[in-house]
């Protein structure tokens, strides 16, 4: 994670609604003519249908020669209905004429071998499945002689939520999933099973994580379906999943790049996004509520850490020129966004990183510009989120902003150095309001993540601090005992924050555990690894700084392992410093 980030905001998606009956369509298998023998194969297609609209799920299975690069084609049966967004394939329609396009991932099948694809779309009058398919012009489903209509289904159990319908907050009145492969590390730590029932995010910071990385010491053997799956087995209401594999990820930082390169935003949509896309999108799932939280330390980064702001980096400059992470989060809200129980949110710094009006503004502007790239809208942003990884405080009792000592106001104070905020719960609150006036829905909410900001234990100040001058009074009465709010690797003396909430304040969706306690935040030196995991000097304890830290220790703990790794350490820290107090 970079030095000063964290958003927030939420909007009510007007993406469709999964619903109700599911109409399966058959598995044909049909001989095919000696002059096209290398092909043959099955097409499965179902669809989820509610009034006007549906999202149809479709598996091609290769039952002939390997294949190397496939077009999937059918006709629509009524003239009303049409295809909306697809995910896995290009899709295209002319007339009831539909096309589906292998991409570069998944073109290649060998024989035996399957491949999933899907789409929304809507319809009017009725929406009959196809009576036939081709893949690469030979028929596969339905042959000369077109199957009937399947016989009506059984009505479904409950009617189907109107299209387009989504909860306010996806968080009230559900219980969260609780991960089992960070609840087994937590119960393993002495004192460890007091809070492993907390649901926390699941991260998938790279491709592998897709389908789950057993040697990973970061990722768990678990991917996407293992883990909806196993919220389907808890009877979890929602579960919470972090998009976080951009192009030149985290451009200001080392200890959290990732894998892919400024230029890779083809890979990004077709190999990570398309895929996790697919899997969400499966009608089993339909009654999770799945959170997205999209591509943290990203948008904030093009309004402070470029060329002419303290500390710019030429990754930075690289991946604003190129649009990487605008259409880069665009593209994966509108993707995301097209599935009905999704909810996306964004994320939007922390108050320590864009609070001053010269960043405030400008980021609420890059967030909104980044709604509605790649074919995206504010629809497909249910709300923002702030303090990911982070640790800044989310009440400061005894210092306000309008605070003044012997005149002097605490905003010239070396600790808030004219910052227009001292906590995340205001900041949250006034952001909420900024990203409404600039576009986004006025039903939008924050989530604020609390999983480290506690500031516990025997250093938590009891009172306001020594009014000699400004600095004897914010650093004698502060929560936050960082030595600069710039920094943001492991830090020291950090406590676990208020428990997984919904809706606490108002304008907030929910405080969460989006960082999992006890993952190393990055390595105290550098460590060999296959993971895209750096080295940032910014979680060396003996580093003395720059510009975007003011020149100060870094205040992270000493022995850490790379980002994402269990950090034992840490976790005991947590749990010793926890506030409220476990």
């Amino acid at each position: 994670m970079n030095v000063w980030r964290r958003l927030s905001g939420q909007r009510r998606a007007l993406a469709l609604a999964s619903a109700g009956a599911l109409v399966a369509g058959g598995l044909v298998t049909l001989p095919v003519t000696a002059a096209h023998a290398a092909t043959q194969c099955d097409v499965a297609y179902t669809t989820n249908d509610w009034p006007g609209g549906f999202t149809a799920s479709i598996t091609i299975k290769n039952l002939g020669d390997p294949i190397n690069g496939w077009t999937l084609g059918w006709t629509f049966p009524n003239s009303g209905q049409r295809l909306q967004q697809g995910w896995s394939a290009e899709f295209s329609q002319t007339g009831s004429q539909v096309t589906a396009r292998s991409l570069s991932y998944n073109g290649s099948l060998a024989t035996g071998a399957s491949t999933s694809l899907g789409f929304n779309g809507a319809w009017s009058g009725s929406n009959p499945k196809p009576a036939s398919f081709t893949l690469n012009g030979v028929v596969c489903n339905g042959g000369t002689t077109p199957p009937t209509d399947p016989p009506p289904t059984d009505p479904p159990p409950t009617d189907p939520p109107p299209a387009g319908s989504k909860v306010n907050n996806p968080y009230a009145g559900v219980r969260g999933y609780v991960n089992p492969e960070w609840k087994a590390k937590a119960d393993a730590e002495p004192g460890g099973s007091r809070v492993s029932n907390n649901p926390t995010a699941v991260w998938l910071d790279r491709i592998a994580a897709i389908n789950g990385t057993s040697g990973s010491s970061s990722n768990g053997a678990f991917g996407v379906r293992d883990h909806l799956e196993e919220a389907l087995r808890q009877g979890a209401g929602y579960i919470q999943f972090v998009i976080y594999n951009l192009p030149g990820r985290d451009c200001a930082a080392l200890a959290s790049n990732g894998e892919l390169g400024p230029n890779d935003l083809p890979r990004y949509k077709a190999e990570y996004i398309d895929p996790i896309a697919a899997i969400q999108a499966e009608s089993k799932y339909r009654n999770l509520r799945i959170i997205n939280i999209i591509e943290i330390d990203s948008l904030p980064n093009l309004v402070t850490n470029t060329s002419g702001q303290p500390g710019g980096t030429a990754m930075c400059d690289t991946v604003k020129a190129n649009g990487a992470y605008v259409n880069g989060v665009g593209y994966a809200l509108s993707k995301l966004g097209a599935i009905g129980n999704v909810y996306n949110y964004i994320d939007a710094a922390h108050h320590g990183w864009i609070g001053w009006d010269s960043n405030f503004g400008p980021t609420a502007d890059m967030l909104k510009s980044a709604a509605v790239a790649s074919g995206s809208t504010v629809a497909n942003v249910h709300g923002f989120i702030v303090n990911t990884a982070n640790y800044s405080a989310l009440r400061e009792p005894y210092v306000k902003i309008t605070d003044s000592v012997n005149g002097t106001t605490v905003r010239q104070s070396k600790w808030i150095d004219w910052n227009f905020y001292v906590d995340e719960l205001s900041f949250a609150q006034a952001f909420r309001q900024k990203l409404v006036s600039v576009g986004f829905d006025s039903n939008i909410g924050m989530l604020i993540d609390t999983s480290r900001n506690g500031w516990g234990g025997s250093a938590r100040p009891t009172g306001p601090g020594a009014t000699t001058t400004v600095d004897t009074y914010v650093n004698g009465g502060r929560i936050d005992r960082r030595i600069h709010a710039g920094n943001w690797c492991n830090q020291s003396g950090a406590g676990l924050g208020e428990r997984p909430t919904a809706a606490p304040e108002a304008g907030i969706d929910a405080y969460v555990w989006v960082k999992p306690p006890g993952e190393s935040d990055g390595s105290s030196e550098l460590i060999p690894n296959d993971e895209g995991k750096g080295f940032d000097r910014m979680c060396d304890p003996t580093y003395t700084g720059n510009a975007r830290n003011g020149n100060s220790l870094s205040g992270a703990l000493p022995n850490a392992p790379i980002s994402g790794a269990w950090f034992s350490a840490q976790f005991q820290e947590l749990m010793r410093n926890a506030y409220p107090a476990l």
